[in-house]
Parts: structure tokens; C-alpha cells; sequence
């Protein structure tokens, strides 16, 4: 291999390892008493509900009546299972099912469609207990800090709860979380490559034992704030399915547009060098909806790609606006923006 390949593919293993993939989103880990037939295929048709959950994004997939019915032919999905056993007697069944069975399936259900490309989301919590206020870290509120992730795996969402060491303690405190300062809460969250960043305050109401979890991005504009009352545990866990909802109706897609392939003009700016050509060409093709990419043309400011890809058009910005190596172009000069017939992208690279 040349030098140049080898360069080539060395910066683009290392760019790919900044995308979030859901690697486990077509597998659930469930815990079961014993190895018995009767455990396993109890616990393999929740596992088929569940992974319906997380590959739409709909939290109420599993009451589907006819998803329900389908999880009893659990063996038509089923690519394989194992146990998992702790050092400690616990005992988990995972199992995995075939992804092109499960996307015919969600097709099947009337469903939507959330690819395995994710955005990484930055959760930054504060509590107010007792009238001291802190915020969630791994030392300040383990179990709390595992809830976050643990809901969020089974709801197939990237999550990263900050460190708050001193690094984030010099940008984020208490007051940036609880007042949801965007600023300096999403300056901190580029640590962590997150796409997103939410801000989220937990405290009890007056005179009750309830619970209140107030939530909102950063970006307001995307997100108003949500509130959210119960105990801590279902709060927390109330809105990582909120959060998921919201996302969901943002990213994912119509399934029963998949079969359909179709064109794309597709400029790019800013890849001037044969490297960039080559990392702009494997990431577009890397991208869940694309089935094709090839170069039509190159002029001096940009290079031009005819993409194939199923679904419409909104579903290729999707899944564009998810990878951080593009950003939609705007020509400083241009007054008014200008509807195209083709994607205009600028290329950001590493």
C-alpha cells in the first residue's frame, strides 16, 4: 500500500471514530432467573419489543397490537442468543436479531425509521436536595449517573455525562446548568464531540414528595423547555424518552421510502486536495441512505458528486446534518438566500 492510502486511510479510521454508530441497536441484554426454553423465549419476544423501540424511536412501539403478535414468531427475527453470566449469579440472556428483518417489520408496523448514525448527546444535570445543589457526576451520584446511561442504551441514544473535573469546572458550574447558559455549557460539551448539549435542573416541589426535572437544549430554538414530575428515577428516565421522542421525529425516516433510490446533485467546497476528494467520497457513502456516490465534475472552488440514495431529500439532509465532516454552505455575499436544485455543502473535515 502506498503512502499515500495508508495516510488516506489512517486519518479516516481516525475521523470515523468521532461518529457516533449504535452498534448494539439490533440486540437487548435481559436478565433471566434460569436457562430454561420457557425464560429464554419469554424473555427473547421482550427483547424483539424492545429493539422495535429503540430502531424507531417510538416509545410506544412495544404496545403495538401487531408487533405483540409477530414477538411470538420470535424465531424469524432471531439471528442468535447467549448468556451472560455475572461473577455475582446474575444471569442475562442477549440476543440478537437480523437488522433487515427488523427494518421490514418497522416497515410493516407503519412505523418510522431512525438509522444506527446518532447524535451524541451531553447531559449536564444539577439537583437541589436539601437546599445544596449539585451536579450529577459518576462521585457525586453513581446510581443516578448509571440510570442516564443504562435508559439511554436501551433507548439506542449516544448520552456522555460530563466529568466536571477541572477542566469542565472552568467553563460549567452550578449556576451555568441550573440557568441553562448556552455559552459556556455548549464550549464545555465540544469536549466530548457532542452533537447536542441539554441542560436539566431536579428539585423537589414545595411541600410534596414529588419530584420536578425541568429540561431543555441549549438551543432553545430547537427545544422549549420541558418539566417532568415523579420520583428521581422516573424523571430521569421520563426524559431520556422525551428526549428520544424529539430526536426521532427530527432524524428518523419513512421506511416505506427506502426502496426507492433516487439522485442528487451534491457540490462540496473546500476539498482541495486529492485526500479530502477521497475522505468527502467514503463518508458520503458511509451514510445510511446513500447507496452510490461518484464524482461528476471538479472546478477550481468545489467538486461535484452525483449521490443515489433512498428516501427524498429530507432524509439525505438528515442523516448530512448528523456528520460533523459537512456543514451547509452559505455565500457570505449572497443577500438573499437562494433555492438550488442541488445540495451546496462546505467541507470541514477533521
Amino acid at each position: 500500500m502506498s503512502r499515500l492510502l495508508i495516510a488516506i486511510a489512517s486519518i479516516f479510521l481516525c475521523f470515523t471514530a468521532t461518529a457516533v454508530e449504535v452498534t448494539d441497536l439490533y440486540q437487548d441484554v435481559l436478565k433471566v432467573t434460569d436457562k430454561s426454553r420457557d425464560a429464554r423465549l419469554s424473555a427473547s419476544r421482550k427483547a424483539l419489543l424492545n429493539v422495535l423501540v429503540k430502531v424507531s424511536g417510538d416509545p410506544q412501539a412495544d404496545q403495538n397490537p401487531l408487533a405483540q403478535q409477530r414477538s411470538k414468531d420470535i424465531s424469524e427475527y432471531m439471528l442468535k442468543f447467549e448468556y451472560d453470566e455475572k461473577a455475582d449469579g446474575e444471569l442475562n440472556l442477549v440476543v440478537k436479531f437480523e437488522a433487515n428483518k427488523i427494518n421490514a417489520l418497522v416497515k410493516e408496523l407503519d412505523l418510522p425509521l431512525w438509522g444506527t448514525r446518532r447524535p451524541l448527546i451531553a447531559i449536564w444535570l444539577a439537583i437541589e436536595d436539601n437546599w445544596r445543589r449539585e451536579l450529577v457526576t459518576q462521585e457525586s451520584y453513581p446510581q443516578l449517573e448509571k440510570l442516564i446511561y443504562s435508559t439511554a442504551s436501551r433507548r439506542g441514544l449516544p448520552v456522555v455525562v460530563p466529568l466536571l473535573d477541572l477542566q469542565d469546572r472552568a467553563l460549567v458550574g452550578i449556576p451555568e446548568v441550573w440557568g441553562n447558559f448556552s455559552e459556556p455549557v455548549e464550549q464545555a460539551s465540544s469536549r466530548y464531540s457532542a452533537e447536542r448539549s441539554i441542560t436539566a435542573r431536579l428539585y423537589k416541589q414545595l411541600d410534596s414528595e414529588s419530584w420536578v426535572l425541568d429540561w431543555r437544549f441549549t438551543n432553545d430554538e430547537l427545544f422549549e423547555e420541558n418539566r417532568l414530575t415523579g420520583d428521581k428515577q422516573q424523571t430521569i428516565a421520563l426524559m431520556i424518552d422525551s428526549l428520544v421522542a424529539g430526536l426521532a421525529d427530527e432524524y428518523a425516516v419513512d421506511p416505506n421510502l427506502l426502496g426507492q433510490v433516487t439522485q442528487a446533485a451534491f457540490e462540496l467546497k473546500g476539498a482541495n486536495s486529492f485526500v479530502d476528494i477521497e475522505l468527502a467520497k467514503r463518508r458520503l457513502q458511509s451514510l445510511s441512505v446513500v447507496t452510490q456516490v461518484t464524482i461528476s465534475a471538479r472546478t477550481p472552488d468545489a467538486v461535484h458528486f452525483m449521490i443515489s440514495h433512498t428516501g427524498n431529500m429530507s432524509d439525505l439532509q438528515k442523516a448530512l446534518k448528523l456528520d460533523r465532516a459537512f456543514e451547509a454552505f452559505v455565500d457570505p455575499r449572497t443577500f438573499y438566500s437562494v433555492v438550488k436544485d442541488n445540495l451546496e455543502y462546505q467541507w470541514i473535515g477533521l
